[in-house]
C-alpha cells in the first residue's frame, strides 16, 4: 500500500503548520490554569490528567488545540471533495490530511495541515466497508473499519479464522491490498447492566442517558425497544434501532429539567456546545455511571462491529475504556457530543477497545435537536 508523506515536497522557508506549537501558545495564555480546567470542562480535565498522563495546563490547552483541528479537518474534507482520503491527529496539535492527488498538497499545507500522499479515497474505502457488511456479518469477524492512517480497511478476525475471511472478502470485490487482518483478542459485547452518563431503568435493567435532546435524551438502541417505558426519568421509547445502528430516543414527562451537560462524577457537570465531529486521533472523554470518567483517543470513524444479537455499522472506534452499565452513555470532545456508548471490550482495569453510536444519526432519526448551553 502506497503511503508517502508529502511534507518533503515543501520548500524549507514554505508556511509553517499553523497550528505547530499550539498547544504552548495557548497555555501561556492561561496565568490561571486551574480556574480555566473548572471553565472550561470540569472534570473532563481531570480524567484527562489520569488517563493521558497530562498536566492540567496540557490537557486545557491539547482540548482547545484540537477544536480548532477540527473545524480545519472538516473545512478541507468539504473543499478537497473526491481526493479527500481521512485526517488525522499525531501528537496533541498536529493535523495529517491524506489525498490521492499530490495536487492537493499545496492546499492542505495552507490550511496549516500536513499533507500525506496515498492511493485510496475514504469515499472509495467507506463503499468498499459498505460491500463487506454483508459479507462479514455471519462470519468470525468481531469489528472492521477503516485506517485513515495505512489507507486501508482493518478487520478484527477470531484466531484461526483468517482463511475464511480472506475468501469472503474476496468474494465481495473488494481490492485484497485495500484490506489487512488483524487478530482479535476478544468478542466485543454490549454494555447494557448499569448506569451511563446518567441512569435510567427499563424494567429490571438500567442503562445510561447519553445527551439530553428535544423533549427527553439519546441513548443506546440496544437499551430498549421501541414502546418500552423507563423510570428514573419516567419515559418512552419512541424511537429505537439495533441491531445495524446502535441508537434510541426517550420521550420525557415535563416535570423533568433537560440540561444541556453530562455527569463529570466530581460533583459537577461538563456543558455541552454542539455536535461538531472530531478527527481520527483526536482526545475524547466518556461518561458512564460504572466507571465515571475516563479517555482516550478516536482510533477510526465509520465502524463496524458484530455483536452476538447482529452487526451494527457506522461507529465511532477508541481506545477509551468501558464497562458493563456504562451503555448509553456520552462521548465528548471537548464540549462537542461525539456519540453514545454502544459496547467494546476490556475493562478499565487493563484497558479496552470501546464503540460509540454517532449522536447526529441518533438526532436525525428523531427529529429532535441537542440541548446545549
Amino acid at each position: 500500500m502506497s503511503r508517502t508523506s508529502l511534507r518533503g515536497l515543501a520548500v524549507a522557508t514554505a508556511t509553517v503548520g499553523l497550528f505547530v506549537g499550539t498547544i504552548n501558545a495557548v497555555a501561556a495564555a492561561q496565568p490561571d490554569t486551574e480556574a480555566a480546567a473548572s471553565q472550561y470542562a470540569p472534570g473532563m480535565v481531570a480524567a484527562m490528567e489520569r488517563d493521558l498522563g497530562l498536566s492540567t495546563t496540557e490537557a486545557v490547552a491539547q482540548i482547545k488545540a484540537q477544536e480548532a483541528l477540527a473545524g480545519t479537518q472538516r473545512s478541507l474534507e468539504k473543499s478537497l471533495g473526491a481526493t479527500y482520503a481521512g485526517a488525522w491527529v499525531e501528537g496533541a496539535d498536529e493535523l495529517h490530511v491524506a489525498v490521492t492527488d499530490t495536487a492537493d498538497a499545496a492546499a492542505v499545507r495552507a490550511a496549516g495541515a500536513t499533507p500525506v500522499a496515498v492511493d485510496n479515497s475514504l469515499a472509495a474505502l467507506d463503499a468498499w466497508t459498505a460491500d463487506l457488511d454483508g459479507a462479514l456479518s455471519e462470519s468470525d469477524v468481531t469489528s472492521y473499519h477503516v485506517d485513515v492512517e495505512t489507507n486501508e480497511i482493518v478487520v478484527d478476525v477470531v484466531d484461526g479464522a483468517q482463511a475464511d475471511v480472506e475468501a469472503a472478502i474476496v468474494e465481495a470485490g473488494v481490492p485484497a491490498d485495500a484490506v489487512s487482518l488483524s487478530t482479535a483478542a476478544e468478542r466485543p459485547t454490549t454494555l447494557i447492566n448499569v448506569v451511563g452518563g446518567n441512569a435510567y431503568y427499563i424494567g429490571g435493567s438500567r442503562c445510561s442517558v447519553g445527551f439530553s435532546a428535544t423533549g427527553g435524551f439519546v441513548t443506546a438502541g440496544h437499551c430498549g425497544s421501541r414502546g418500552a417505558t423507563t423510570s428514573q426519568p419516567s419515559g418512552t421509547f419512541q424511537v429505537s434501532s439495533f441491531p445495524g445502528n446502535d441508537y434510541a430516543y426517550v420521550n420525557t414527562g415535563t416535570d423533568d429539567t433537560l440540561i444541556g451537560a453530562v455527569n463529570n462524577y466530581r460533583g459537577g457537570t461538563v456543558n455541552v456546545t454542539g455536535s461538531s465531529p472530531a478527527a481520527v486521533g483526536s482526545t475524547v472523554c466518556r461518561s458512564g455511571s460504572t466507571t465515571g470518567w475516563h479517555c482516550g483517543t478516536i482510533q477510526a470513524l465509520n465502524a463496524t462491529v458484530n455483536y452476538a444479537q447482529g452487526s451494527v455499522y457506522g461507529l465511532i472506534r477508541t481506545n477509551v475504556c468501558a464497562e458493563p452499565g456504562d451503555s448509553g452513555g456520552s462521548l465528548l470532545a471537548g464540549t462537542q457530543a461525539q456519540g453514545m456508548t454502544s459496547g467494546g471490550s476490556g475493562n478499565c482495569s487493563s484497558g479496552g477497545t470501546t464503540f460509540f453510536q454517532p449522536v447526529g444519526e441518533a438526532l436525525r432519526a428523531a427529529g429532535v435537536s441537542l440541548v446545549t448551553r
